[in-house]
């Protein structure tokens, strides 16, 4: 099964309330012809797309692929929460990388929030960063650990974002029964990720840089120049960056070996009235819950619910996603049960083995910085970033991501899938149960 075509046309965005209230550039040609560039990327998400613009910014000539179009994977379908920290908490990381490093880890991940605010702010104000992430406990036991967590955070890490909720203010905030505390970081927020991608392409293309749509790599070789071929177009590069995350298919097999695809859904609500709005999620915060298939739900600006959450096994998206997604909807809103539905869409996400992003080196003018697992809108960011400061020459900070172990998924690139199957579904039980 071919990802990139497995559930979606050529070149299409998929219908998402994000596609149908975000206005694209472009569209921009696909690649012809014999092409050369100081660095060629491959993926027009958060991470190619940052990547791009921050290498034209240096002074790079650079040309971005797409096998479909700007912002079209990941990037322009998540739940837009831009998370503080990594995907894991700061005391595992200590755990796996040790006290320094884990400190490090921590200062890149408060930068890529504050890259993507400001980088938001200046190429898609229209993408309308609001502050606040709930972390709503679906269980009592996990309530101590949580208020526990953000007394770590302040006495280790000087960071005072971070509150503990009890019971009665989880309720408060969040109009459910379903949860029985956590915390509230306000140094986190959400917006639109297709219109922030959109003003990226944007802002990428004034500075120069060469994007080229419905370009698919289909072969890269290794050299220098490294060379990459399109279906129509050949093109020889002094360094390739590849931000594919979920899409990359086998064209790396060290980097597939790691990064993994899976898929998650969403579903948007016809809009609500504002009463009706703060009875359910007061102050427009967003909600990520602690289930392992998590559930994670905010506001749009025109007043719907954007919910998240469930799971399916297979390449194929289900036929039908509202109905999917509708179920833990309603475990956490039951007063949402006539409530009418009027998109929902589903993408494909990079997780890794341990949840941690996987940058890595493939040979000295290739890099890959994908493997977010649902992390990703403001590591991306960053992740494109850093690796244009290791192309310019300044990789220590590449290199502190890359030395996270990133571990291969067991029984290699034929057998990850069924294996992680069975694991979903062990842990799909553990939270029902």
């Amino acid at each position: 099964m071919d990802i990139l075509y497995a559930n979606d046309r050529a070149g299409e965005y998929p219908r998402s309330w994000y596609a149908d209230s975000a206005t694209p550039p472009g569209p921009y040609p696909a690649a012809e012809g014999d092409l050369a560039c100081d660095i060629c990327v491959v993926g027009a998400g958060f991470t190619g797309l940052s990547a791009a613009l921050a290498l034209a910014e240096k002074g790079y000539d650079v040309i971005l692929l797409d096998a479909h179009r700007v912002g079209w994977g990941a990037s322009g379908r998540n739940g837009g929460q831009i998370g503080t920290g990594q995907r894991l908490d700061q005391d595992a990381l200590e755990k796996l990388v040790g006290l320094d490093r884990a400190r490090g880890l921590w200062a890149l991940a408060l930068e890529s929030v504050a890259l993507t605010k400001t980088l938001a702010a200046q190429h898609a104000p229209d993408a309308g960063f609001r502050p606040g992430i709930i972390h709503a406990c679906h269980r009592a036991r996990f309530v101590a650990h949580a208020h526990g967590y953000a007394e770590k955070m302040a006495r280790d890490y000087d960071y005072h974002d971070i509150r503990p909720l009890d019971r009665d203010e989880m309720r408060h905030l969040v109009g459910s029964p379903a949860y029985f505390g956590g915390d509230i970081d306000m140094g986190a927020g959400h917006l639109h990720p297709l219109r922030y991608a959109f003003g990226l392409a944007r802002a990428a293309v004034a500075r120069g840089v060469r994007i080229f749509e419905l370009s698919r790599v289909r072969e890269m070789t290794q050299g220098t120049p490294a060379t990459l071929r399109t279906g129509k177009a050949k093109i020889s590069a002094g360094h390739v960056v590849l931000a594919c995350n979920g899409y990359l298919g086998r064209l790396s097999a060290p980097v597939a070996a790691r990064v993994m695809p899976i898929n998650n859904f969403i579903v948007a609500t016809e809009p609500m009235r504002a009463d009706a709005q703060e009875s359910l999620l007061r102050d427009n915060h967003a909600v990520a819950d602690s289930k392992f298939v998590i559930n994670y739900f905010r506001f749009s600006d025109d007043h719907r619910l954007l919910f998240g959450g469930a799971e399916s096994y297979g390449y194929r998206f289900p036929a039908d996603i509202a109905a999917l997604v509708r179920k833990p909807m309603q475990e956490i809103y039951p007063q949402l049960k006539n409530v009418r539905i009027t998109h929902a869409w589903g993408g494909t996400l990079g997780i890794t083995l341990n949840r941690m992003p996987h940058f890595a080196r493939l040979s000295g003018n290739i890099l890959s910085a994908s493997g977010y697992s649902g992390h990703g809108v403001a590591m991306a960011t960053l992740g494109g970033k850093l690796a244009a400061e290791a192309i310019a020459g300044q990789a220590e900070r590449f290199d502190l991501m890359a030395s996270v172990p990133t571990p291969r998924f067991p029984g290699g690139i034929a057998l990850r899938w069924p294996l992680l199957v069975a694991g979903m579904l062990w842990f799909s039980l553990r939270d029902r149960l």
